[in-house]
């Protein structure tokens, strides 16, 4: 499951599920460009990746703007050459009720979940096209998969995500490009840190291995996706979720 000689983008690198991928990845062996729009968490991932003595650069980026992607892509190509490996990780929600949300609030949240992936998978697929490889891997949620009260527009969002990759995997299929998705269930990030205390307790009890995500625990899916072990998967929807899911 290594991935020495491989260059790999990370977005939301700078903490959470994605600064536990860059860091795991970089531990796998690959050369990472951590993205985010804090250049002070994003250089404290480059600072642990580079201890495992592998190349990083940070890119400081407003991933719902393509042409501020474009040159982010063209950025860590020049740092670290041919990207291998994209990990469409950047996320954002509010937890509130949909008939209390605002327009405003639903343009981000397409924006950032959903358009993010679209602007980044655009700008990776021309070189990868070109080198006949490359592995796309999206962080949707399971939100996505069976909906989530609170988070009615984010749900939608990560639903979007997930059709996505399939339609995806389709299309470049034959340039030998794996696009897969990974569906986190609750997972201890910032996000989860704002929950409620009586929710975080219901779903502890929920989660049949009993216990919320751990970053890292998502991580692992993301290598296994990114490594040769997965040539063979394409299109494909994983939970990780400690059994609070368990789609078919």
């Amino acid at each position: 499951m290594r991935l020495d000689g491989k260059n790999m983008i990370v977005t939301g690198g700078g903490q959470g599920i994605g600064k536990a991928i860059a860091i795991m990845g970089a531990s796998y062996g690959a050369n990472v460009c951590v993205v985010g729009r804090r250049l002070e968490t994003l250089k404290e991932t480059q600072a642990e990746i580079e201890k495992l003595g592998r190349k990083c650069v940070t890119v400081p980026t407003d991933v719902t703007d393509f042409d501020a992607v474009k040159d982010m892509v063209n950025q860590s190509q020049e740092a670290l050459g041919q990207i291998d490996i994209l990990v469409n990780n950047v996320g954002w929600d509010i937890v509130a009720p949909f008939v209390k949300n605002t327009p405003d609030f639903w343009d981000k949240a397409i924006d950032t979940n959903y358009k993010s992936v679209i602007y980044c998978s655009r700008a990776v697929l021309d070189g990868m096209i070109e080198n006949n490889s490359g592995k796309i891997i999206n962080i949707s949620s399971d939100a996505g998969r069976g909906g989530s009260s609170g988070e009615t527009v984010y749900a939608g969002t990560k639903g979007a995500v997930i059709s996505f990759t399939k339609s995806l995997a389709r299309e470049v299929a034959r340039y030998n490009i794996n696009v897969n998705c990974i569906c986190p269930g609750p997972t201890n990030t910032p996000l989860y840190d704002g929950l409620p205390e009586k929710l975080k307790e219901s779903l502890q009890r929920t989660i049949p291995l009993k216990r919320v995500g751990e970053p890292e625990d998502v991580a692992g899916s993301a290598v296994f996706f990114a490594s040769d072990l997965a040539s063979y998967i394409t299109g494909q929807v994983i939970s990780v979720s400690g059994g609070l899911t368990m789609h078919g």
